[in-house]
């Protein structure tokens, strides 16, 4: 999650259930932040348990895949509306309907004098497409993103959570903090795509015309995907030149750090150690500047930054996003800041941006800045940039089995053997009031090595695509538990029946006694009541 905050506290093995605030205290993000993370832990462990690992309700269950027609190489999948859950994961596949505008009185008389003029806009569909899915992003122009073209193959369901703060939907923005201010909350959005796998790649033990070998199969392909091999460890150590440097932090601190801040480390290009890229960041990877406009290496943008400290400078590395980007989790080289234009709000970059990215604003594009540099410290900031070993596509080279510099004393170790994803990140809060990062270490302070805190991504089988119009549905369904109060069965009355009068008999048996006791009033207007009622019979 690339946002500005303080740390994560949420770990589900401390089994908290609630985070309770109190009185005359600071309040803090991680504290409101571990609270919804906590909630939703119990609300999706729950529904898992409830559902299983995916299903959809049977009245309203979505995402089921059919093949359409179309040439050869452009085939399509039809994506049917309605939710579906994954790991307790509720996705919805609703397709928005558009609005009705109040209507023009100048287009209502243009088309009463005109009635060619203007058509009637077309409807439209209420389904998505494997095409038009709205965070797959898929591309004709670009083979791997076209399905398979030898049958069978396996549609699938891919669902995780990304970061989105204002500088990718400017609605999340008030308006009447005013320009100047800082956004406000930003927000966890669940994305979901649907996605072919050759069946090739599928190990199938069995009939692979039937449902459950290509279910097991799809199980073990996720299990592996699912394997987190790539694991780091994080220290602080006094660096050498601490004594150079000016007496602003304790003498005896290993974080040399003028402020507190959230290291981010990432893996940019994944693969093997030999071809994995990393990037870090001070700041989470929150400092982001919108992109107003394109002009070959030129960019113009929305904002060059509020202080020093969230600026952009000569020799920054930057990554150029859009919404497409990071749902797709791609890895672009990032660019190097060759030259600043503050009045017109424009940065020069080394090199142009990709083609199909940043030159549609309604993905809303942006820089988001990273803070290694191309070896040594930077001496043109008054904020340290540390080493950052050699470069590859402007990341950082994984080098593991040894401890490598970022900056001011933070060391990062990648253990070795390890396998990268493109995504995979760490969270390292550093501290003056300590001089030291906080990262887990064992009884002799030994720091521990950690797998990813993400992104976590999840999967479910959807349709097994066996030819023309020919898919078989491998998705789930579940009914409601609640149901109608059952009606009582013949044991069930005998026995009510048998009890009634089990009473009655038990009243008249105690009657005389009761009457009796009651003193000779009573029993005289009982017996009164009694005679009239026999004398009526007998006139009857």
């Amino acid at each position: 999650m690339h946002a500005d905050l303080s740390r994560i506290t949420f770990r589900p093995d401390a089994r908290y259930s609630a985070v309770l605030a109190q009185q005359g205290r600071v309040q803090l993000d991680a504290d409101t932040n571990e609270q919804t993370a906590i909630q939703l832990y119990q609300a999706r462990v729950t529904a898992t348990d409830l559902i299983g690992q995916h299903g959809g309700p049977a009245a309203d269950a979505g995402f089921r895949i059919d093949m359409t027609g179309g040439s050869r190489e452009l085939d399509d999948l039809s994506i049917s509306p309605g939710r579906y859950y994954v790991d307790g994961i509720l996705v919805e596949a609703y397709r928005p309907q558009p609005g009705v505008p109040v209507p023009d009185p100048a287009e209502a008389d243009t088309k009463d004098n005109h009635p060619d003029a203007a058509e009637q806009p077309a409807e439209t569909p209420t389904t998505w497409t494997y095409w038009d899915q709205p965070d797959a992003y898929r591309d004709a122009e670009r083979p791997e993103d076209r399905l398979p073209t030898r049958f069978p193959y396996l549609a699938y369901l891919k669902v995780w959570e990304r970061t989105v703060t204002a500088a990718e939907d400017p609605a999340l923005r008030e308006v009447a903090l005013g320009a100047a201010l800082p956004d406000t909350a930003a927000r966890l959005k669940v994305v979901w795509q649907v996605l072919p796998l050759p069946g090739d790649e599928l190990d199938i033990d069995g009939d692979e015309t039937k449902k459950a070998p290509v279910r097991e199969a799809f199980r073990k392909w996720v299990a592996e995907q699912r394997k987190a091999t790539a694991r780091i460890a994080v220290r602080s150590e006094r660096p050498d030149q601490a004594d150079d440097d000016p007496c602003l932090v304790k003498p005896d601190a290993r974080y040399r750090g003028p402020e507190n801040q959230l290291y981010r480390v990432e893996i940019h290009d994944g693969g093997a150690a030999k071809d994995a890229t990393f990037k870090w960041s001070r700041e989470n990877g929150s400092v982001t500047f919108p992109v107003d406009g394109l002009d070959g290496t030129w960019v113009e943008l929305a904002t060059l930054g509020n202080d020093d400290k969230l600026d952009l400078d000569v020799g920054d590395h930057v990554e150029f996003m859009d919404s497409a980007v990071a749902s797709r989790l791609d890895a672009h080289p990032l660019l190097r800041v060759e030259e600043l234009d503050l009045p017109g709000r424009r940065v020069r970059l080394s090199e142009e941006p990709p083609q199909h990215v940043g030159r549609r604003p309604e993905l809303h594009p942006y820089l988001r800045r990273w803070d290694h540099r191309e070896g040594g410290r930077a001496q043109e900031r008054q904020t340290k940039k540390g080493a950052s070993g050699r470069l590859r596509n402007g990341a950082v080279r994984v080098e593991e089995g040894a401890w490598l510099p970022l900056e001011d004393g933070v060391e990062v170790y990648f253990q070795a053997g390890g396998t990268y994803r493109t995504g995979d990140f760490w969270i390292v809060p550093a501290r003056t009031a300590t001089g030291n990062v906080e990262w887990p270490t064992d009884a002799a302070r030994r720091p521990l090595l950690q797998a990813p805190l993400g992104p976590q991504v999840h999967y479910a089988p959807l349709g097994w695509v066996m030819g023309e119009k020919t898919v078989s549905d491998l998705r789930l369904t579940f009914k409601p538990l609640a149901g109608e109060v059952a009606a009582a069965s013949d044991e069930e009355l005998a026995a009510e029946e048998e009890a009634r009068a089990a009473d009655a008999a038990a009243e008249a048996e105690n009657e005389p006694a009761d009457v009796a006791s009651a003193g000779p009033a009573h029993g005289a207007a009982l017996r009164s009541q009694t005679t009239a009622e026999a004398e009526s019979l007998a006139e009857e």
